[in-house]
This record gives C-alpha cells, sequence and structure tokens, in this order.
C-alpha cells in the first residue's frame, strides 16, 4: 500500500494526482503564505484590525482549511462540516477581533481561490498532472461552499452570543442607575462611557410603550433601535428593553431640542410602519445620579398621553402645561358638565374648535394671529371662536374663563400634540 507525506492513504489515487498531492504538501506553507497575503490585499477589515494574533490566527486557519482539501481528495470523497473542527474557533475569534461576517468569508473565499492557483501552478509541464488536477476543481467549489457554511454559522452563533451578554449589561447598567448603585468603575462604567453618558454628562431620559399589543417581540427591539438612533449627533447613548417598555438615556450636551425633535421624527416614522408609541422624555438632568428622578419624569410625562400615541417631552412644556398633565380625578370632577361635553364631542368630530381654541391662546388671544397660524381665514377662526362660546358659555375675552377653559381641555383633551395625529 502506497502512503505520502503525511500518511494519507493513496490505494485508489491515480498516479498523475498523487504527483499533485505531493507537489501541493510539499508547497503548502508557501501557498498559505500566498493566501495570506491575497486576504490582507484584498480585505481592508483585516490590515486596519489592532489585534496582533489576527495574521497568526488566519495563517492557522487557512493552513487547516487546505490540509481539510487534501484529506477529502485522498479519502475521495467530498469535504463535509465535521473537516473544519479549527473553523467554529475561528470564526467566533473573528467576531471578537472586530471582523464583520462579509469580510471573514470573503477572505474564506480569497483562501480557497489562492489554494485552487497553487494547484494549477504545480501541474505546469505534466499534462497527466494537469488533467487530474481539473477533476479537482469541483471539489475545491464544494470545500468553499462547505466552508463556508460551517463559517457563517458558528460566526453568527458567537455574534448572537456577545449580542446577548451586550443586551445582558446594558440592562444591568440601566437597573443599577436606577437603583441608584454604584457604576464607576467596571464594565458598566465603560459602556456608559462608550456611550456618551459620563459622570457628569447632561441628559434626558426616555420612557416608550406601545399603545397597542406587538405580536413579535422583535418589533419592539426594532423600535428600541429607532429611538437609540434617534438621539443627539455623534452620542449614542443606552437604549434598553425592558419587558414592554423602551428606556432610553440620551446625552444632549447641547440641549434637549435635538433630541426631542428626533424622537419625535421616529415616532412618527414608526407610527407609518404600524408601530405606535407613547413616550415621554424627561427635562435635562445634569448627572447620572439624577437618572431615578428623570425617569420618573419621563413616565409621567408618558402617562399624560392617557394611552394615546404621540410624544411628551417635559424640556419644551410649559410649568403650566406640566401641572395639568397629571391625572388627577379631582381637577377632572371640578370641570362644569358643559365644558366637560363640549371637549369630548369635539375630539370625537377631530377637534376642530379645540385646536382653534389651543391656537387663540397660543396666540396672547389674537384671533388674526391664530387664523395665520391655522391657515384660515380670519372670518373662520371668529366663527368658531363665537361657536365656542355658544357652546361653553365662556366669554373668551375673559382671562378667567379662558384659563378655566384651557385648564378643561389640557385634563380632558391630554397634553399639546394629542390632537389631530
Amino acid at each position: 500500500m502506497a502512503r505520502n507525506g503525511t500518511g494519507g492513504d493513496d490505494r485508489f489515487a491515480d498516479p498523475a494526482l498523487a504527483r499533485v498531492l505531493e507537489a501541493v504538501e510539499a508547497s503548502l506553507h508557501r501557498v498559505v503564505a500566498d493566501a495570506v497575503e491575497a486576504i490582507w490585499a484584498q480585505v481592508p477589515a483585516y490590515g486596519r484590525s489592532s489585534d496582533e494574533r489576527l495574521r497568526e490566527d488566519v495563517t492557522y486557519h487557512v493552513e487547516t482549511v487546505f490540509r481539510a482539501l487534501l484529506t477529502s481528495v485522498r479519502e475521495r470523497r467530498p469535504a463535509q462540516p465535521s473537516d473544519f473542527p479549527k473553523t467554529w474557533s475561528q470564526a467566533r475569534r473573528r467576531v471578537r477581533q472586530g471582523v464583520s461576517l462579509a469580510d471573514f468569508l470573503q477572505a474564506f473565499r480569497i483562501g480557497q481561490l489562492t489554494l485552487w492557483d497553487g494547484i494549477v501552478a504545480v501541474t505546469r509541464g505534466d499534462a497527466d498532472a494537469r488533467d487530474a488536477a481539473m477533476a479537482l476543481a469541483g471539489q475545491v467549489m464544494h470545500l468553499i461552499e462547505v466552508g463556508s457554511a460551517v463559517a457563517a454559522e458558528s460566526y453568527l452563533d458567537e455574534q448572537q452570543f456577545q449580542l446577548a451578554d451586550s443586551d445582558r449589561l446594558r440592562r444591568d447598567a440601566l437597573e443599577d442607575l436606577l437603583a441608584r448603585r454604584d457604576v464607576t468603575s467596571g464594565p458598566k462604567h465603560a459602556l456608559l462611557r462608550s456611550a456618551g453618558l459620563e459622570p457628569g454628562a447632561r441628559l434626558v431620559v426616555i420612557s416608550a410603550v406601545p399603545v397597542t399589543p406587538l405580536t413579535d417581540d422583535r418589533l419592539l427591539r426594532d423600535a428600541a433601535s429607532s429611538l437609540r438612533k434617534a438621539g443627539a449627533r455623534g452620542t449614542p447613548g443606552l437604549t434598553v428593553v425592558r419587558q414592554q417598555e423602551i428606556v432610553g438615556l440620551s446625552p444632549v450636551p447641547s440641549g434637549a431640542d435635538e433630541a426631542v425633535d428626533r424622537a419625535g421624527k421616529a415616532v412618527a416614522a414608526l407610527e407609518r410602519q404600524g408601530i405606535r408609541l407613547a413616550v415621554g422624555i424627561s427635562t435635562v438632568r445634569e448627572r447620572l445620579a439624577e437618572v431615578p428622578d428623570a425617569y420618573a419624569e419621563a413616565c409621567l410625562a408618558r402617562e399624560g398621553l392617557g394611552g394615546q400615541a404621540g410624544v411628551v417631552a417635559l424640556p419644551v412644556l410649559s410649568c403650566f402645561d406640566y401641572l395639568v398633565l397629571r391625572d388627577d380625578p379631582t381637577a377632572r370632577r371640578l370641570v362644569r358638565p358643559e365644558l366637560r361635553r363640549f371637549i369630548e364631542e369635539d375630539v370625537r368630530r377631530e377637534g376642530v374648535l379645540v385646536r382653534t381654541f389651543l391656537a387663540y391662546t397660543a396666540c396672547n388671544l389674537n384671533a388674526k394671529t391664530a387664523a395665520e397660524r391655522l391657515h384660515l381665514h380670519v372670518n373662520t377662526a371668529y366663527y368658531r371662536l363665537e361657536r365656542i362660546a355658544e357652546r361653553t358659555g365662556c366669554d373668551l375675552r375673559s382671562f378667567g374663563d379662558v384659563v378655566e377653559l384651557l385648564i378643561a381641555v389640557r385634563l380632558l383633551a391630554g397634553p399639546p400634540g394629542a390632537l389631530g395625529r
């Protein structure tokens, strides 16, 4: 029985194929080096990596895959997943080394194509060996297919593990902040710093819940991702899904206006996708130690929506708006029946008169300015204000009557922005 240099059984290999395998075996270290150079030249992510062990790992992996092909050829069978035991660990290392799945698979293919070039090179001047090598083309393609599948599966397994581990770390960091526990050292501290949440960072807290049940948990995670991306530019913040609630900590180094505006746009975009959220945003806080108080504010703001979709941002509310944001049963009972009837009926009819009244108060009781804001003819504005006065019994030129009606509207129709969504 003939034996080759690696101890494989060549009883069924023809002489030309045996010569190919022996030549490839003899030049294997050079082919491996060529493959590694090709990977570094064609996949920029490898050259950019700061991991000093990456090149050593790739060299080792390339050689083990090359030997898997030689083994399958000697055993006269196609490559199998069991031929790639080292690919599992190497794929996991690439995740930790910051190499993307696309880059990893590209490098894998480059390695096998370099091996094929090496096989062709050793057959020059030997027609029989060249014919034998051509017969290996299908096995090389099959090797790429099977090896890529193993590589992708193991890479994704590790990626999912790391994502789950990262999710746990984010949840733990948030829970520690809400419980006022110390996070000034260790992995949680590093996580918060990478999120732009230094101990003295200015921030707002966001609380969001779906107003209708979501049939798929992934939709809530997608919504959380959208809200995270809506944070101030350059400051990723921290976003965590807690059961059916999304909690976000958003740094606001230059004030809350941008974060509020971007959150509003994100919520509107999600609503167009069928994901309707009630979102509350806290006032600006000056340090991480205030996160529990900010979270309580965000929940209060969200609850002020009364189960409706929308955004209530405390940084843009007046003190008056905040005072009537709370759902106070006694205050609601004190609303006169005629005011309650007017507001409830108008809201059911899309709130045209209520919106006109709110514009009128926002414009310092100036009907002409309110008409311009609402894009109405001034006579239409006057007509609507007369109807409001008739139905409520309020004199809309009286400060006391206007304040009473405004409080009733805020209590019964919801916070600013709750109408006309």
